[in-house]
């Protein structure tokens, strides 16, 4: 009775509160089989360290950045020296006052219990010295266990995975405990710097009812990809994904499998095939129970109509690419889809195409076209008042992003949509340095016109033309900024 309730006790009361430079860290105990600590940084991931073994693992998690001191941080180099000499005593301050708390705890608990249960003081005596018997063991255990070079071989989950320089050389911080509190330190001035240029973004503020989707494309086995966008998905609270495309490279049936990571999102996944996906992928994605696929089809999803059209190619030889021979027929083909949709008297909140060449045919059709293929985001407007969003590479590019100079960027993008008008209000561009790049980027744009009014279909006023370049990024205000300067584009495939 007493180990039993003084380690329940001791999970209740062992947490502590503590000030690390700009940041509000909470540590705390949780039941592990392995033990180990846990460093969980929202929205970037966690880090994991193989730092004791026992019944118990130490949780620290950022809760909080306060904005004042850490624009003074970012703002006074002299700061970070600072912070790298009190770290590492805020940090031994937090962890004992944790320790404290859960020892109490512990003891507390074992005492009441031995007391309701046995009803003798003796009994509840011996309780209490079980349970303290008992942390004593965890604590020896920990002590004897505890692996100081696990700092050095650390294990990154999340954005993260994709961005481990957020927390510098973790092997080079082993020899020398200041290094170690130096990176520490900057560990928090990076950390403070993501959250100051969040704090900038433009006002606007999803409510509860707001739909938030996740837009994504181009995976092109990745398996990095899976694991950012359940990252991504989780902090900014998806209701689902949609992808315009290309999940896999050779539409194979070994690649069939890739499919599998789908299920365990957990929330709608909403698809269209792209022309690197073969009938088998399709098939594949509509085995996942979460999946949803469309081929020239609409359907209500997550609170919005959406229609999307799988791509009528299947080349993974990739010759189409920078194709305009082939874009002048995606066009055609698209005006042939659109005209039915028309037809159909079916009025879609957003159109998906893989190829954004075809998606330009449905102007006028609906609000938004998404679309993926040239491994670049851009968006821009069309004459009817169709907003057609390209979406760069969330595989970067997979294997093909080694074809140039510079790695291809990994991409994403958060949608909000009104869930009575049910238009788009405004969108975060997620962006993280492909192979060999250190950059992770977060930037939002709202829409202008979210109430815009959609005028009728091109075909039913004067044919569309055919630019020689279909998404080349107009001068539109509305477009991404990045996507001008972006150097580590991919060409379509």
């Amino acid at each position: 009775m007493g180990l039993l309730a003084g380690w329940l006790g001791m999970l209740y009361g062992g947490h502590a509160n503590t000030d690390i430079g700009p940041a509000d860290v909470t540590f705390s105990l949780r039941p592990s089989l392995s033990g180990g600590t846990v460093i969980d940084i929202p929205p970037l991931g966690t880090l994991r360290l193989d730092s004791h073994s026992g019944p118990v693992s130490i949780d620290a998690q950022v809760t909080r950045i306060r904005p004042e001191p850490a624009q003074k941080l970012i703002e006074d180099p002299a700061a970070v020296d600072r912070l790298t000499t009190t770290i590492g005593s805020d940090i031994r301050h937090g962890f004992i006052v944790m320790i404290v708390k859960a020892t109490l705890a512990a003891l507390a608990c074992a005492a009441l219990a031995g007391l309701v249960v046995f009803r003798t003081w003796k009994r509840m005596l011996w309780s209490t010295l079980a349970a303290f018997n008992g942390l004593l063991l965890v604590g020896v255990l920990g002590a004897v266990t505890f692996d100081p070079q696990s700092v050095g071989e650390p294990r990154f989950t999340g954005i993260l995975a994709g961005a481990p320089q957020v927390v510098g050389d973790a092997k080079s911080i082993v020899s020398r405990f200041g290094a170690y509190r130096a990176q520490l330190a900057q560990l928090i001035g990076n950390v403070s710097r993501l959250y100051d240029v969040t704090s900038t973004l433009p006002t606007y503020e999803p409510d509860p009812t707001t739909i938030r989707v996740l837009h994504v494309s181009d995976i092109h086995l990745n398996p990095v990809a899976w694991s950012v966008i359940r990252q991504v998905a989780k902090q900014f609270q998806i209701q689902f994904v949609i992808d315009t495309g290309d999940l896999t490279d050779h539409g194979s049936s070994a690649e069939e499998k890739f499919a599998n990571d789908i299920s365990k999102l957990k929330i709608p996944y909403v698809f269209i095939r792209g022309n690197h996906d073969s009938a088998g992928t399709e098939r594949a994605v509509r085995r996942e129970k979460n999946a949803v696929v469309l081929d020239n089809q609409v359907k209500d999803v997550g609170g919005l109509r959406i229609f999307g059209i799988g791509d009528p190619r299947f080349t993974p030889d990739k010759t189409t690419r920078g194709d305009d021979v082939d874009a002048r027929e995606m066009l055609g083909i698209g005006q042939g889809a659109a005209a039915q949709l028309t037809a159909s008297h079916q009025a879609p909140d957003v159109v998906l195409v893989h190829d954004p060449a075809e998606g330009q045919a449905f102007d006028g059709t609906a609000p938004l076209v998404l679309s993926g293929h040239m491994h670049q985001r851009s968006t821009r407007m069309l004459p009817s008042g169709t907003r057609l969003f390209v979406q760069g590479s969330t595989g970067g590019a997979g294997m093909r992003g080694l074809e140039h100079e510079q790695p291809t960027p990994i991409e994403m993008s958060v949608l909000y949509f009104n869930r009575t008008s049910h238009r788009l209000q405004g969108w975060d561009d997620i962006r993280l340095g492909g192979l060999g790049l250190t950059s992770a980027q977060i930037e939002r744009t709202l829409e202008p016109k979210p109430d815009r009014p959609i005028g009728p279909p091109p075909s039913a006023r004067t044919p569309l033309t055919t630019p020689a370049s279909p998404v080349s990024p107009s001068a539109s205000p509305s477009r991404s900024p990045r996507s001008a300067s972006s150097s580590a584009a991919g060409r379509p495939g």
